[in-house]
């Protein structure tokens, strides 16, 4: 087998676009020098602190963090996404690695993403892009859109007595006398009920604007908060229009009072109560409002299906608000390659 040339990587690439390579389009679209200045104040000490310059250079901060990206687009895991780095043309070419160049091991890739979820970076990166995106015109348009999603973890398979102290906030004694075991015990995750069905981990609440169907705001708690508990804190104040959707479980008269304290307008869906079902205009007025109400499960559709499912493998509340931020951030990248073609696209 002959060794690979330079103009033989070209075509390799070549054939990649004509593949339409989803990575090269979010890389063009994405303006990640502007991530550096956040990514380095929390990996990077400054200069007069620094003891000494020996030692292994760090590696260089966008190319760490494209790396993590790439766990949550395609909802990898660190090990995973060192062997894919190793084996795929389009990773290491989204990276700006040669074939030569050192590939990031899991390692490493697992201690700068704990740094940032340990300093809470991940929300302000968020942020930061969000800012981007109505800089390029973007705005949070036509009213927002608010629901949930339950991120499943793996199963903790503890005893009944252990559950219930860690449901007070107590740590079971055994465990405090067995620290690897207890590194290994998420006590954050809860269980809840949904549709019949028992799911354990974490719950993504967000708000997306309807003109761009674009996350806007997200909160992450732990999947027995009810729904309705977390509006106050993803409502957009930023948003040109009034109208606010969602299902039945955010209707109670106190979300209504604090929607129209804000100056708000609730298209939120209506229910029916025992003894009082809802009447045929009640049921229309629910269809009517759902047809505007879906455009956010496409989000979570999105992220289970085109980003190959949400499930988080970390431990704690601090990394699954890191991870669930991350997914949000991805889909938000990809968004955008949809909204550029969008506009581009002959009349």
């Amino acid at each position: 087998m002959s060794q690979l040339g330079f103009f033989d990587i070209a075509n390799r690439y070549a054939g990649l676009d004509a593949k339409n390579d989803p990575l090269l389009k979010i890389d063009s679209v994405v303006p990640w020098e502007e991530f550096r200045p956040h990514l380095e104040a929390v990996w990077r000490k400054p200069v007069h602190q620094r003891k000494s310059t020996a030692g292994r250079k760090p590696w260089d901060a966008v190319v760490i963090f494209k790396a993590i990206v790439l766990c949550a687009l395609y909802n990898l895991s660190d090990d995973q996404v060192e062997y894919q780095i190793r084996d795929r043309l389009s990773f290491v070419r989204f990276l700006g690695l040669g074939l030569e160049d050192k590939v990031p091991d899991a390692k490493t890739v697992w201690l700068y993403r704990e740094q940032l979820a340990q300093a809470g970076m991940i929300a302000t990166v968020f942020e930061n892009f969000d800012s981007y995106l109505k800089d390029r015109g973007y705005l949070a348009m036509g009213g927002q859109i608010i629901d949930a999603s339950i991120v499943s973890v793996p199963t903790q398979h503890n005893k009944r007595d252990e559950n219930t102290k860690i449901k007070v906030g107590e740590t079971p004694e055994d465990w405090i006398d067995k620290p690897a075991k207890f590194r290994q015990k998420d006590t954050d995750a809860r269980w809840t009920q949904k549709h019949g069905k028992s799911h354990y981990g974490y719950k993504n609440h967000i708000n997306i604007d309807r003109q761009h169907k674009l996350v806007r705001h997200y909160e992450v708690t732990d999947a027995s908060v009810h729904d309705s508990q977390v509006i106050a804190d993803i409502l957009d104040g930023d948003n040109t229009a009034s109208s606010v959707w969602a299902d039945s479980a955010y209707r109670s008269a106190d979300i209504e009072t604090l929607l129209k304290s804000k100056g708000l307008t609730s298209r939120i869906h209506r229910k029916g109560r025992r003894n009082k079902p809802l009447t045929k205009r009640e049921i229309k007025g629910n269809n009517t409002r759902s047809k505007v109400r879906v455009r956010v499960e496409h989000i979570f559709g999105s992220q289970s299906n085109d980003m190959g499912g949400t499930l988080v493998r970390s431990i704690g509340l601090v990394r699954a608000k890191a991870n669930i931020g991350l997914k949000n951030l991805a889909y938000n990248m990809r968004r955008l390659v949809q909204l550029e073609r969008m506009a581009t696209a002959p009349p």
